[in-house]
């Protein structure tokens, strides 16, 4: 099930709030296990059974890991398992497929017969819920965090539906306090449903829009295209991912404050970065700071020196890649954003990075970070490479297509101008701005308060209805995280 349809919209998510404001504290965790595996197997069916059987292994592995520690053992053995066993679930089902298409070719070079596997169905979510159950054990194996002896709770942080599918991935001990005991407040309620109307109206009238763009113009032949049309392409796509991305994090952030859940920023304003390590500061911060502190940081970090610096960068950038998807193009995406990160921290090339103007720096980010989103978006290696070519050849002829000009309309333009604007800090710098205006000491600070009050609630009744429109309206509402 996807946040930004109907049936989540008007059935699941009234009828899952109404049951849980009504079950009173008790059976608030059971009324939300039970509504999130119903969420799971709407989509997934009878793979909500593979989650089960991680949540009852990750649970049984903290148990035994506590019980080691408690006896004076170091508990490797059992962490050792149980991170095996997790990250065999994600090898079977993400890369099975990979792994055997590329093993076949070079089993015929040596004339041997290749394997024959049934296609393997990817489960959505895998990775998500994967990463947090490592979390989990790892927290408790660095005492950072108590074994949950509750199944229910452990299997509500594994399962929980707001964050299940698109993140951002939670830590067991930033929630476990919030699992056992937590408050339903209406100023939580009320902000949770703003976030989430921001959220639904990034991915519905700003990231759909600018996808079915992208999507038709990388489907086209990339050696056909013009330069100003393969930008325009992946300038559609780098907006589509951000807004897609950071939409589906606000719409979960909104959701567990509804359920009275805080969950941390995933996202801070990207693109206003001036290099690539402060990108990756504001990207998906949960999934940074969990390759920081679950394998950067245990592999040496920066602490062993250079060599063994660029060597870790490199490898976690590496996985990071694999991570988002079972694709050479994948691959290459993580190395590439590894080898930046590797030249930022080159003495020389960071002082002439540094000294750049700042526009400059911006521009060197906005271009590194685009490029790489056409490796993140081609089919094949030799898809992005010719489309990149295609981006610095100005002397192909312009493109046409009567289907590409019915994208490029009046909603495209206005939705590109928007995504723009709000990739940037001036909205956060208006509304920062707006707030010192009402918490001046003045007597028209009441007035000016309920005016913004009034505005608030107009704009976002009037981006939901129109949100709305769009989805029953509307046939493309394409989910970017299947392959994740």
């Amino acid at each position: 099930m996807v946040f930004s349809t109907s049936i989540f919209l008007f059935i699941f998510l009234p009828v899952v709030l109404a049951v849980y404001m009504v079950a009173g504290p008790r059976l608030r965790n059971i009324t939300l296990l039970v509504s999130s595996l119903f969420f799971y197997a709407w989509g997934e069916h009878i793979f909500v059974f593979l989650m089960l059987g991680s949540i009852v292994v990750n649970w049984l592995f903290g148990l035994l890991i506590g019980v080691f520690r408690n006896n004076g053992n170091s508990g490797r053995l059992p962490l050792f398992f149980g991170v095996g066993a997790n990250l065999g679930l994600l090898g079977l089902f993400k890369y099975a497929n990979f792994f055997i298409a590329n093993l076949n070719p070079l089993l015929l070079k040596f004339q041997l017969a290749p394997i024959e596997l049934e296609e393997v169905h990817l489960p959505i979510g895998i990775s998500f819920f994967t990463f947090q159950a490592i979390s989990y054990l790892v927290d408790v194996y660095r005492l950072e965090a108590k074994p949950q002896k509750n199944l229910i709770q452990i299997a509500l942080y594994i399962s929980l539906f707001p964050q299940l599918i698109a993140g951002p991935i939670i830590r067991y001990k930033d929630i476990a306090g919030q699992i056992a005991n937590r408050a339903i407040k209406l100023d939580h309620l009320v902000n949770g449903i703003q976030r989430f109307i921001i959220g639904l109206a990034k991915k519905v009238l700003l990231a759909n829009v600018l996808g079915r763009t992208a999507d038709h113009i990388f489907s086209l032949p990339a050696d056909a295209l013009s330069a100003d049309l393969a930008w325009l392409g992946a300038v559609s796509y780098m907006l589509q991912i951000y807004f897609d991305f950071s939409g589906y994090s606000d719409m979960a952030i909104g959701l567990g404050l509804m359920f009275g859940f805080r969950f941390a920023e995933n996202f801070n304003l990207p693109y206003s970065a001036v290099s690539i390590r402060e990108f990756w500061q504001r990207w998906h911060i949960s999934l940074s700071t969990w390759f920081r502190d679950y394998l950067y940081i245990p592999l040496g970090g920066s602490k062993r020196g250079a060599l063994t610096t660029y060597r870790n960068l490199v490898i976690v950038f590496l996985l990071c890649g694999l991570w988002h998807g079972a694709s050479w193009t994948f691959i290459a995406w993580g190395l590439y954003h590894g080898v930046f990160l590797v030249l930022e921290r080159n003495f020389f090339i960071s002082l002439v990075l540094g000294r750049l103007p700042r526009p400059l720096q911006h521009l060197y980010v906005l271009t590194v970070v685009l490029c790489g989103w056409v490796l993140f978006r081609a089919e094949s290696l030799p898809h992005a490479g010719n489309f990149l070519l295609a981006m610095i050849t100005f002397t192909t002829p312009a493109y046409f297509d009567s289907q590409l000009y019915m994208f490029l309309n009046n909603e495209f333009y206005l939705a590109l101008t928007i995504a723009i604007v709000a990739s940037t800090p001036v909205i956060s710098k208006l509304r920062h701005m707006l707030t010192q205006l009402e918490n001046e000491p003045q007597t028209g600070k009441t007035i000016i308060r309920s005016i913004s009050s009034v505005c608030t609630a107009g704009f976002l009744s009037c981006t939901f209805l129109y949100a709305i429109a769009s989805i029953i309206g509307g046939d493309y509402n394409p989910f970017l995280y299947f392959r994740f």
